[in-house]
């Protein structure tokens, strides 16, 4: 047994253990930003007591920044005591880490002292958006693109230039490359390809689509492997959405394609949307302007939506058309046909973004909307009549603020995240006298490292 998500008991776990070699497992969970948090077990003691029990770890997890300080919140704080959070480890999540051999992953749901899924936990919003869409009818497969940059232990770029997807330059970074892809591939993840993107020292790794959730996870888990396979090469990889003001910046873009009775249910659509697609391009249309906040929780990260960028700056749609917002593809009877939706950046937190898509695309099956005339050609040379998005994080966060699409993600959740986008916007504008479009030295001492 070699494949971790063939694990649905405890004997098939210590079964898949001893064959690995396994002798610590990690218990993992996502913060608000996506940083995996949690313990590590012996294998002796995850089998005896983690795997029932779980373990508890501080509340405080959905209150910090980036960089750990708390941010002020009704709902988590010192008069409630920080409590403990259970995270119940999901065995069928496990994954090998095999650039650290004899380590495993476990991903896990957060509970709260009634024993309730935790509403604030980006991972509980992720499900609930789930659990909708297969109520309706439909299951969503799921697929992120990221980019990152590469830079030397004091945080110059790799490249001072750009060579994108070129297979003679980079020869000495490609080691460094196939380590990631060889970790990646063997934490269970289905590698599709890597290359140089449009940037200096910009890089792309590329995997196969799975049920969002396992996406989720992995696009999570991707990150964290590409930046200690960097460390352990004495360089520093940052997905920082927007590191210089003059070079591209690093998007998260997210795939979607829609399971109906076991089949992909845009596979009839023949060179424009069927109506599936449609009305799910519809739902993504009407609540992208809201959902700005969700894709960049930085600053920083709004600095990407400028025109000439390869970031979308209008909200529209259209084929295989890089200069859109929501692209689709539409070949006959293709079973790979799917909507890709290109906002985020490559800060964004996975769980989060895809419930938000999915909670956007299924109001728009449920109220079958509609879609405007499609886009064609340079969407940056004359947008006129389109809705912009937004720009700013102020912008982004009024825009989320009391919208349908905070409404859908959960009250609680929702409220903590604009509290959490409030703090943040606050440091920025202290320390750079107001938002612009300039990337200075404040940022990116605050976000390399941490995004």
């Amino acid at each position: 047994m070699t494949e971790g998500s063939a694990v649905t008991t405890i004997e098939e776990f210590a079964a898949f253990a001893e064959e690995n070699g396994v002798h610590t497992v990690e218990i993992a969970h996502p913060d608000m930003y996506a940083h995996l948090r949690g313990k590590r077990l012996p294998i002796d003691r995850f089998l005896t007591s983690g795997v029932k029990s779980g373990i508890g770890i501080a509340d405080a997890i959905y209150i910090f920044d980036l960089h750990c300080d708390l941010v002020d919140n009704p709902y988590i704080n010192m008069g409630t005591g920080f409590l403990d959070t259970i995270l119940k480890p999901d065995i069928s999540t496990v994954r090998l880490l095999p650039h650290r051999p004899g380590y495993a992953m476990v991903f896990s749901e957060s509970f709260n002292e009634e024993g309730e899924l935790h509403d604030i936990s980006p991972r509980s919003v992720l499900a609930s958006q789930v659990e909708r869409c297969k109520a309706a009818g439909v299951d969503p497969l799921v697929a992120t693109e990221l980019e990152f940059y590469l830079f030397d232990e004091n945080w110059q770029p790799l490249r001072s230039y750009i060579q994108y997807s070129s297979l003679t330059d980079s020869d000495d970074i490609e080691v460094m490359i196939r380590e990631m892809r060889e970790a990646v591939g063997g934490a269970g993840m289905e590698l599709e390809s890597s290359n140089a993107e449009y940037g200096p020292g910009q890089w792309e790794i590329n995997v196969g689509p799975a049920d969002a959730m396992r996406t989720a996870d992995s696009t999570a888990l991707l990150k964290s492997i590409v930046k200690q396979v960097a460390r352990a090469h004495g360089c520093r990889a940052s997905f920082m959405p927007k590191p210089f003001a003059a070079e591209s910046g690093s998007g998260m873009h997210i795939h979607t394609s829609l399971n109906v009775d076991g089949a992909n249910g845009f596979a009839s659509c023949d060179g424009a949307p069927n109506d599936l697609m449609t009305h799910w391009v519809g739902g993504l249309l009407a609540h992208a302007k809201s959902m700005a906040l969700i894709g960049s929780n930085t600053a920083n990260g709004f600095k990407r939506v400028r025109p000439y960028t390869f970031a979308p700056t209008h909200i529209h749609w259209g084929l295989d058309n890089r200069t859109v917002l929501a692209r689709c593809m539409t070949e006959k009877g293709s079973k790979a046909n799917r909507v890709e939706m290109r906002s985020a950046g490559a800060d964004a937190n996975p769980y989060v973004a895809i419930a938000a898509v999915l909670a956007a695309g299924l109001d728009g099956l449920q109220r079958s909307l509609p879609i405007p005339p499609m886009a064609v050609g340079d969407m940056y040379e004359d947008p006129t009549g389109l809705v912009a998005l937004c720009t700013t994080m102020a912008e982004g966060i009024e825009a989320f603020r009391g919208s349908p699409l905070a409404e859908a993600l959960g009250e609680r959740f929702s409220a903590t995240w604009i509290l959490n986008a409030e703090h943040e916007l606050a440091m920025y504008v202290e320390a750079s006298g107001g938002e612009t479009d300039e990337v200075n030295d404040w940022e990116r001492a605050r976000y390399l490292e941490h995004t």
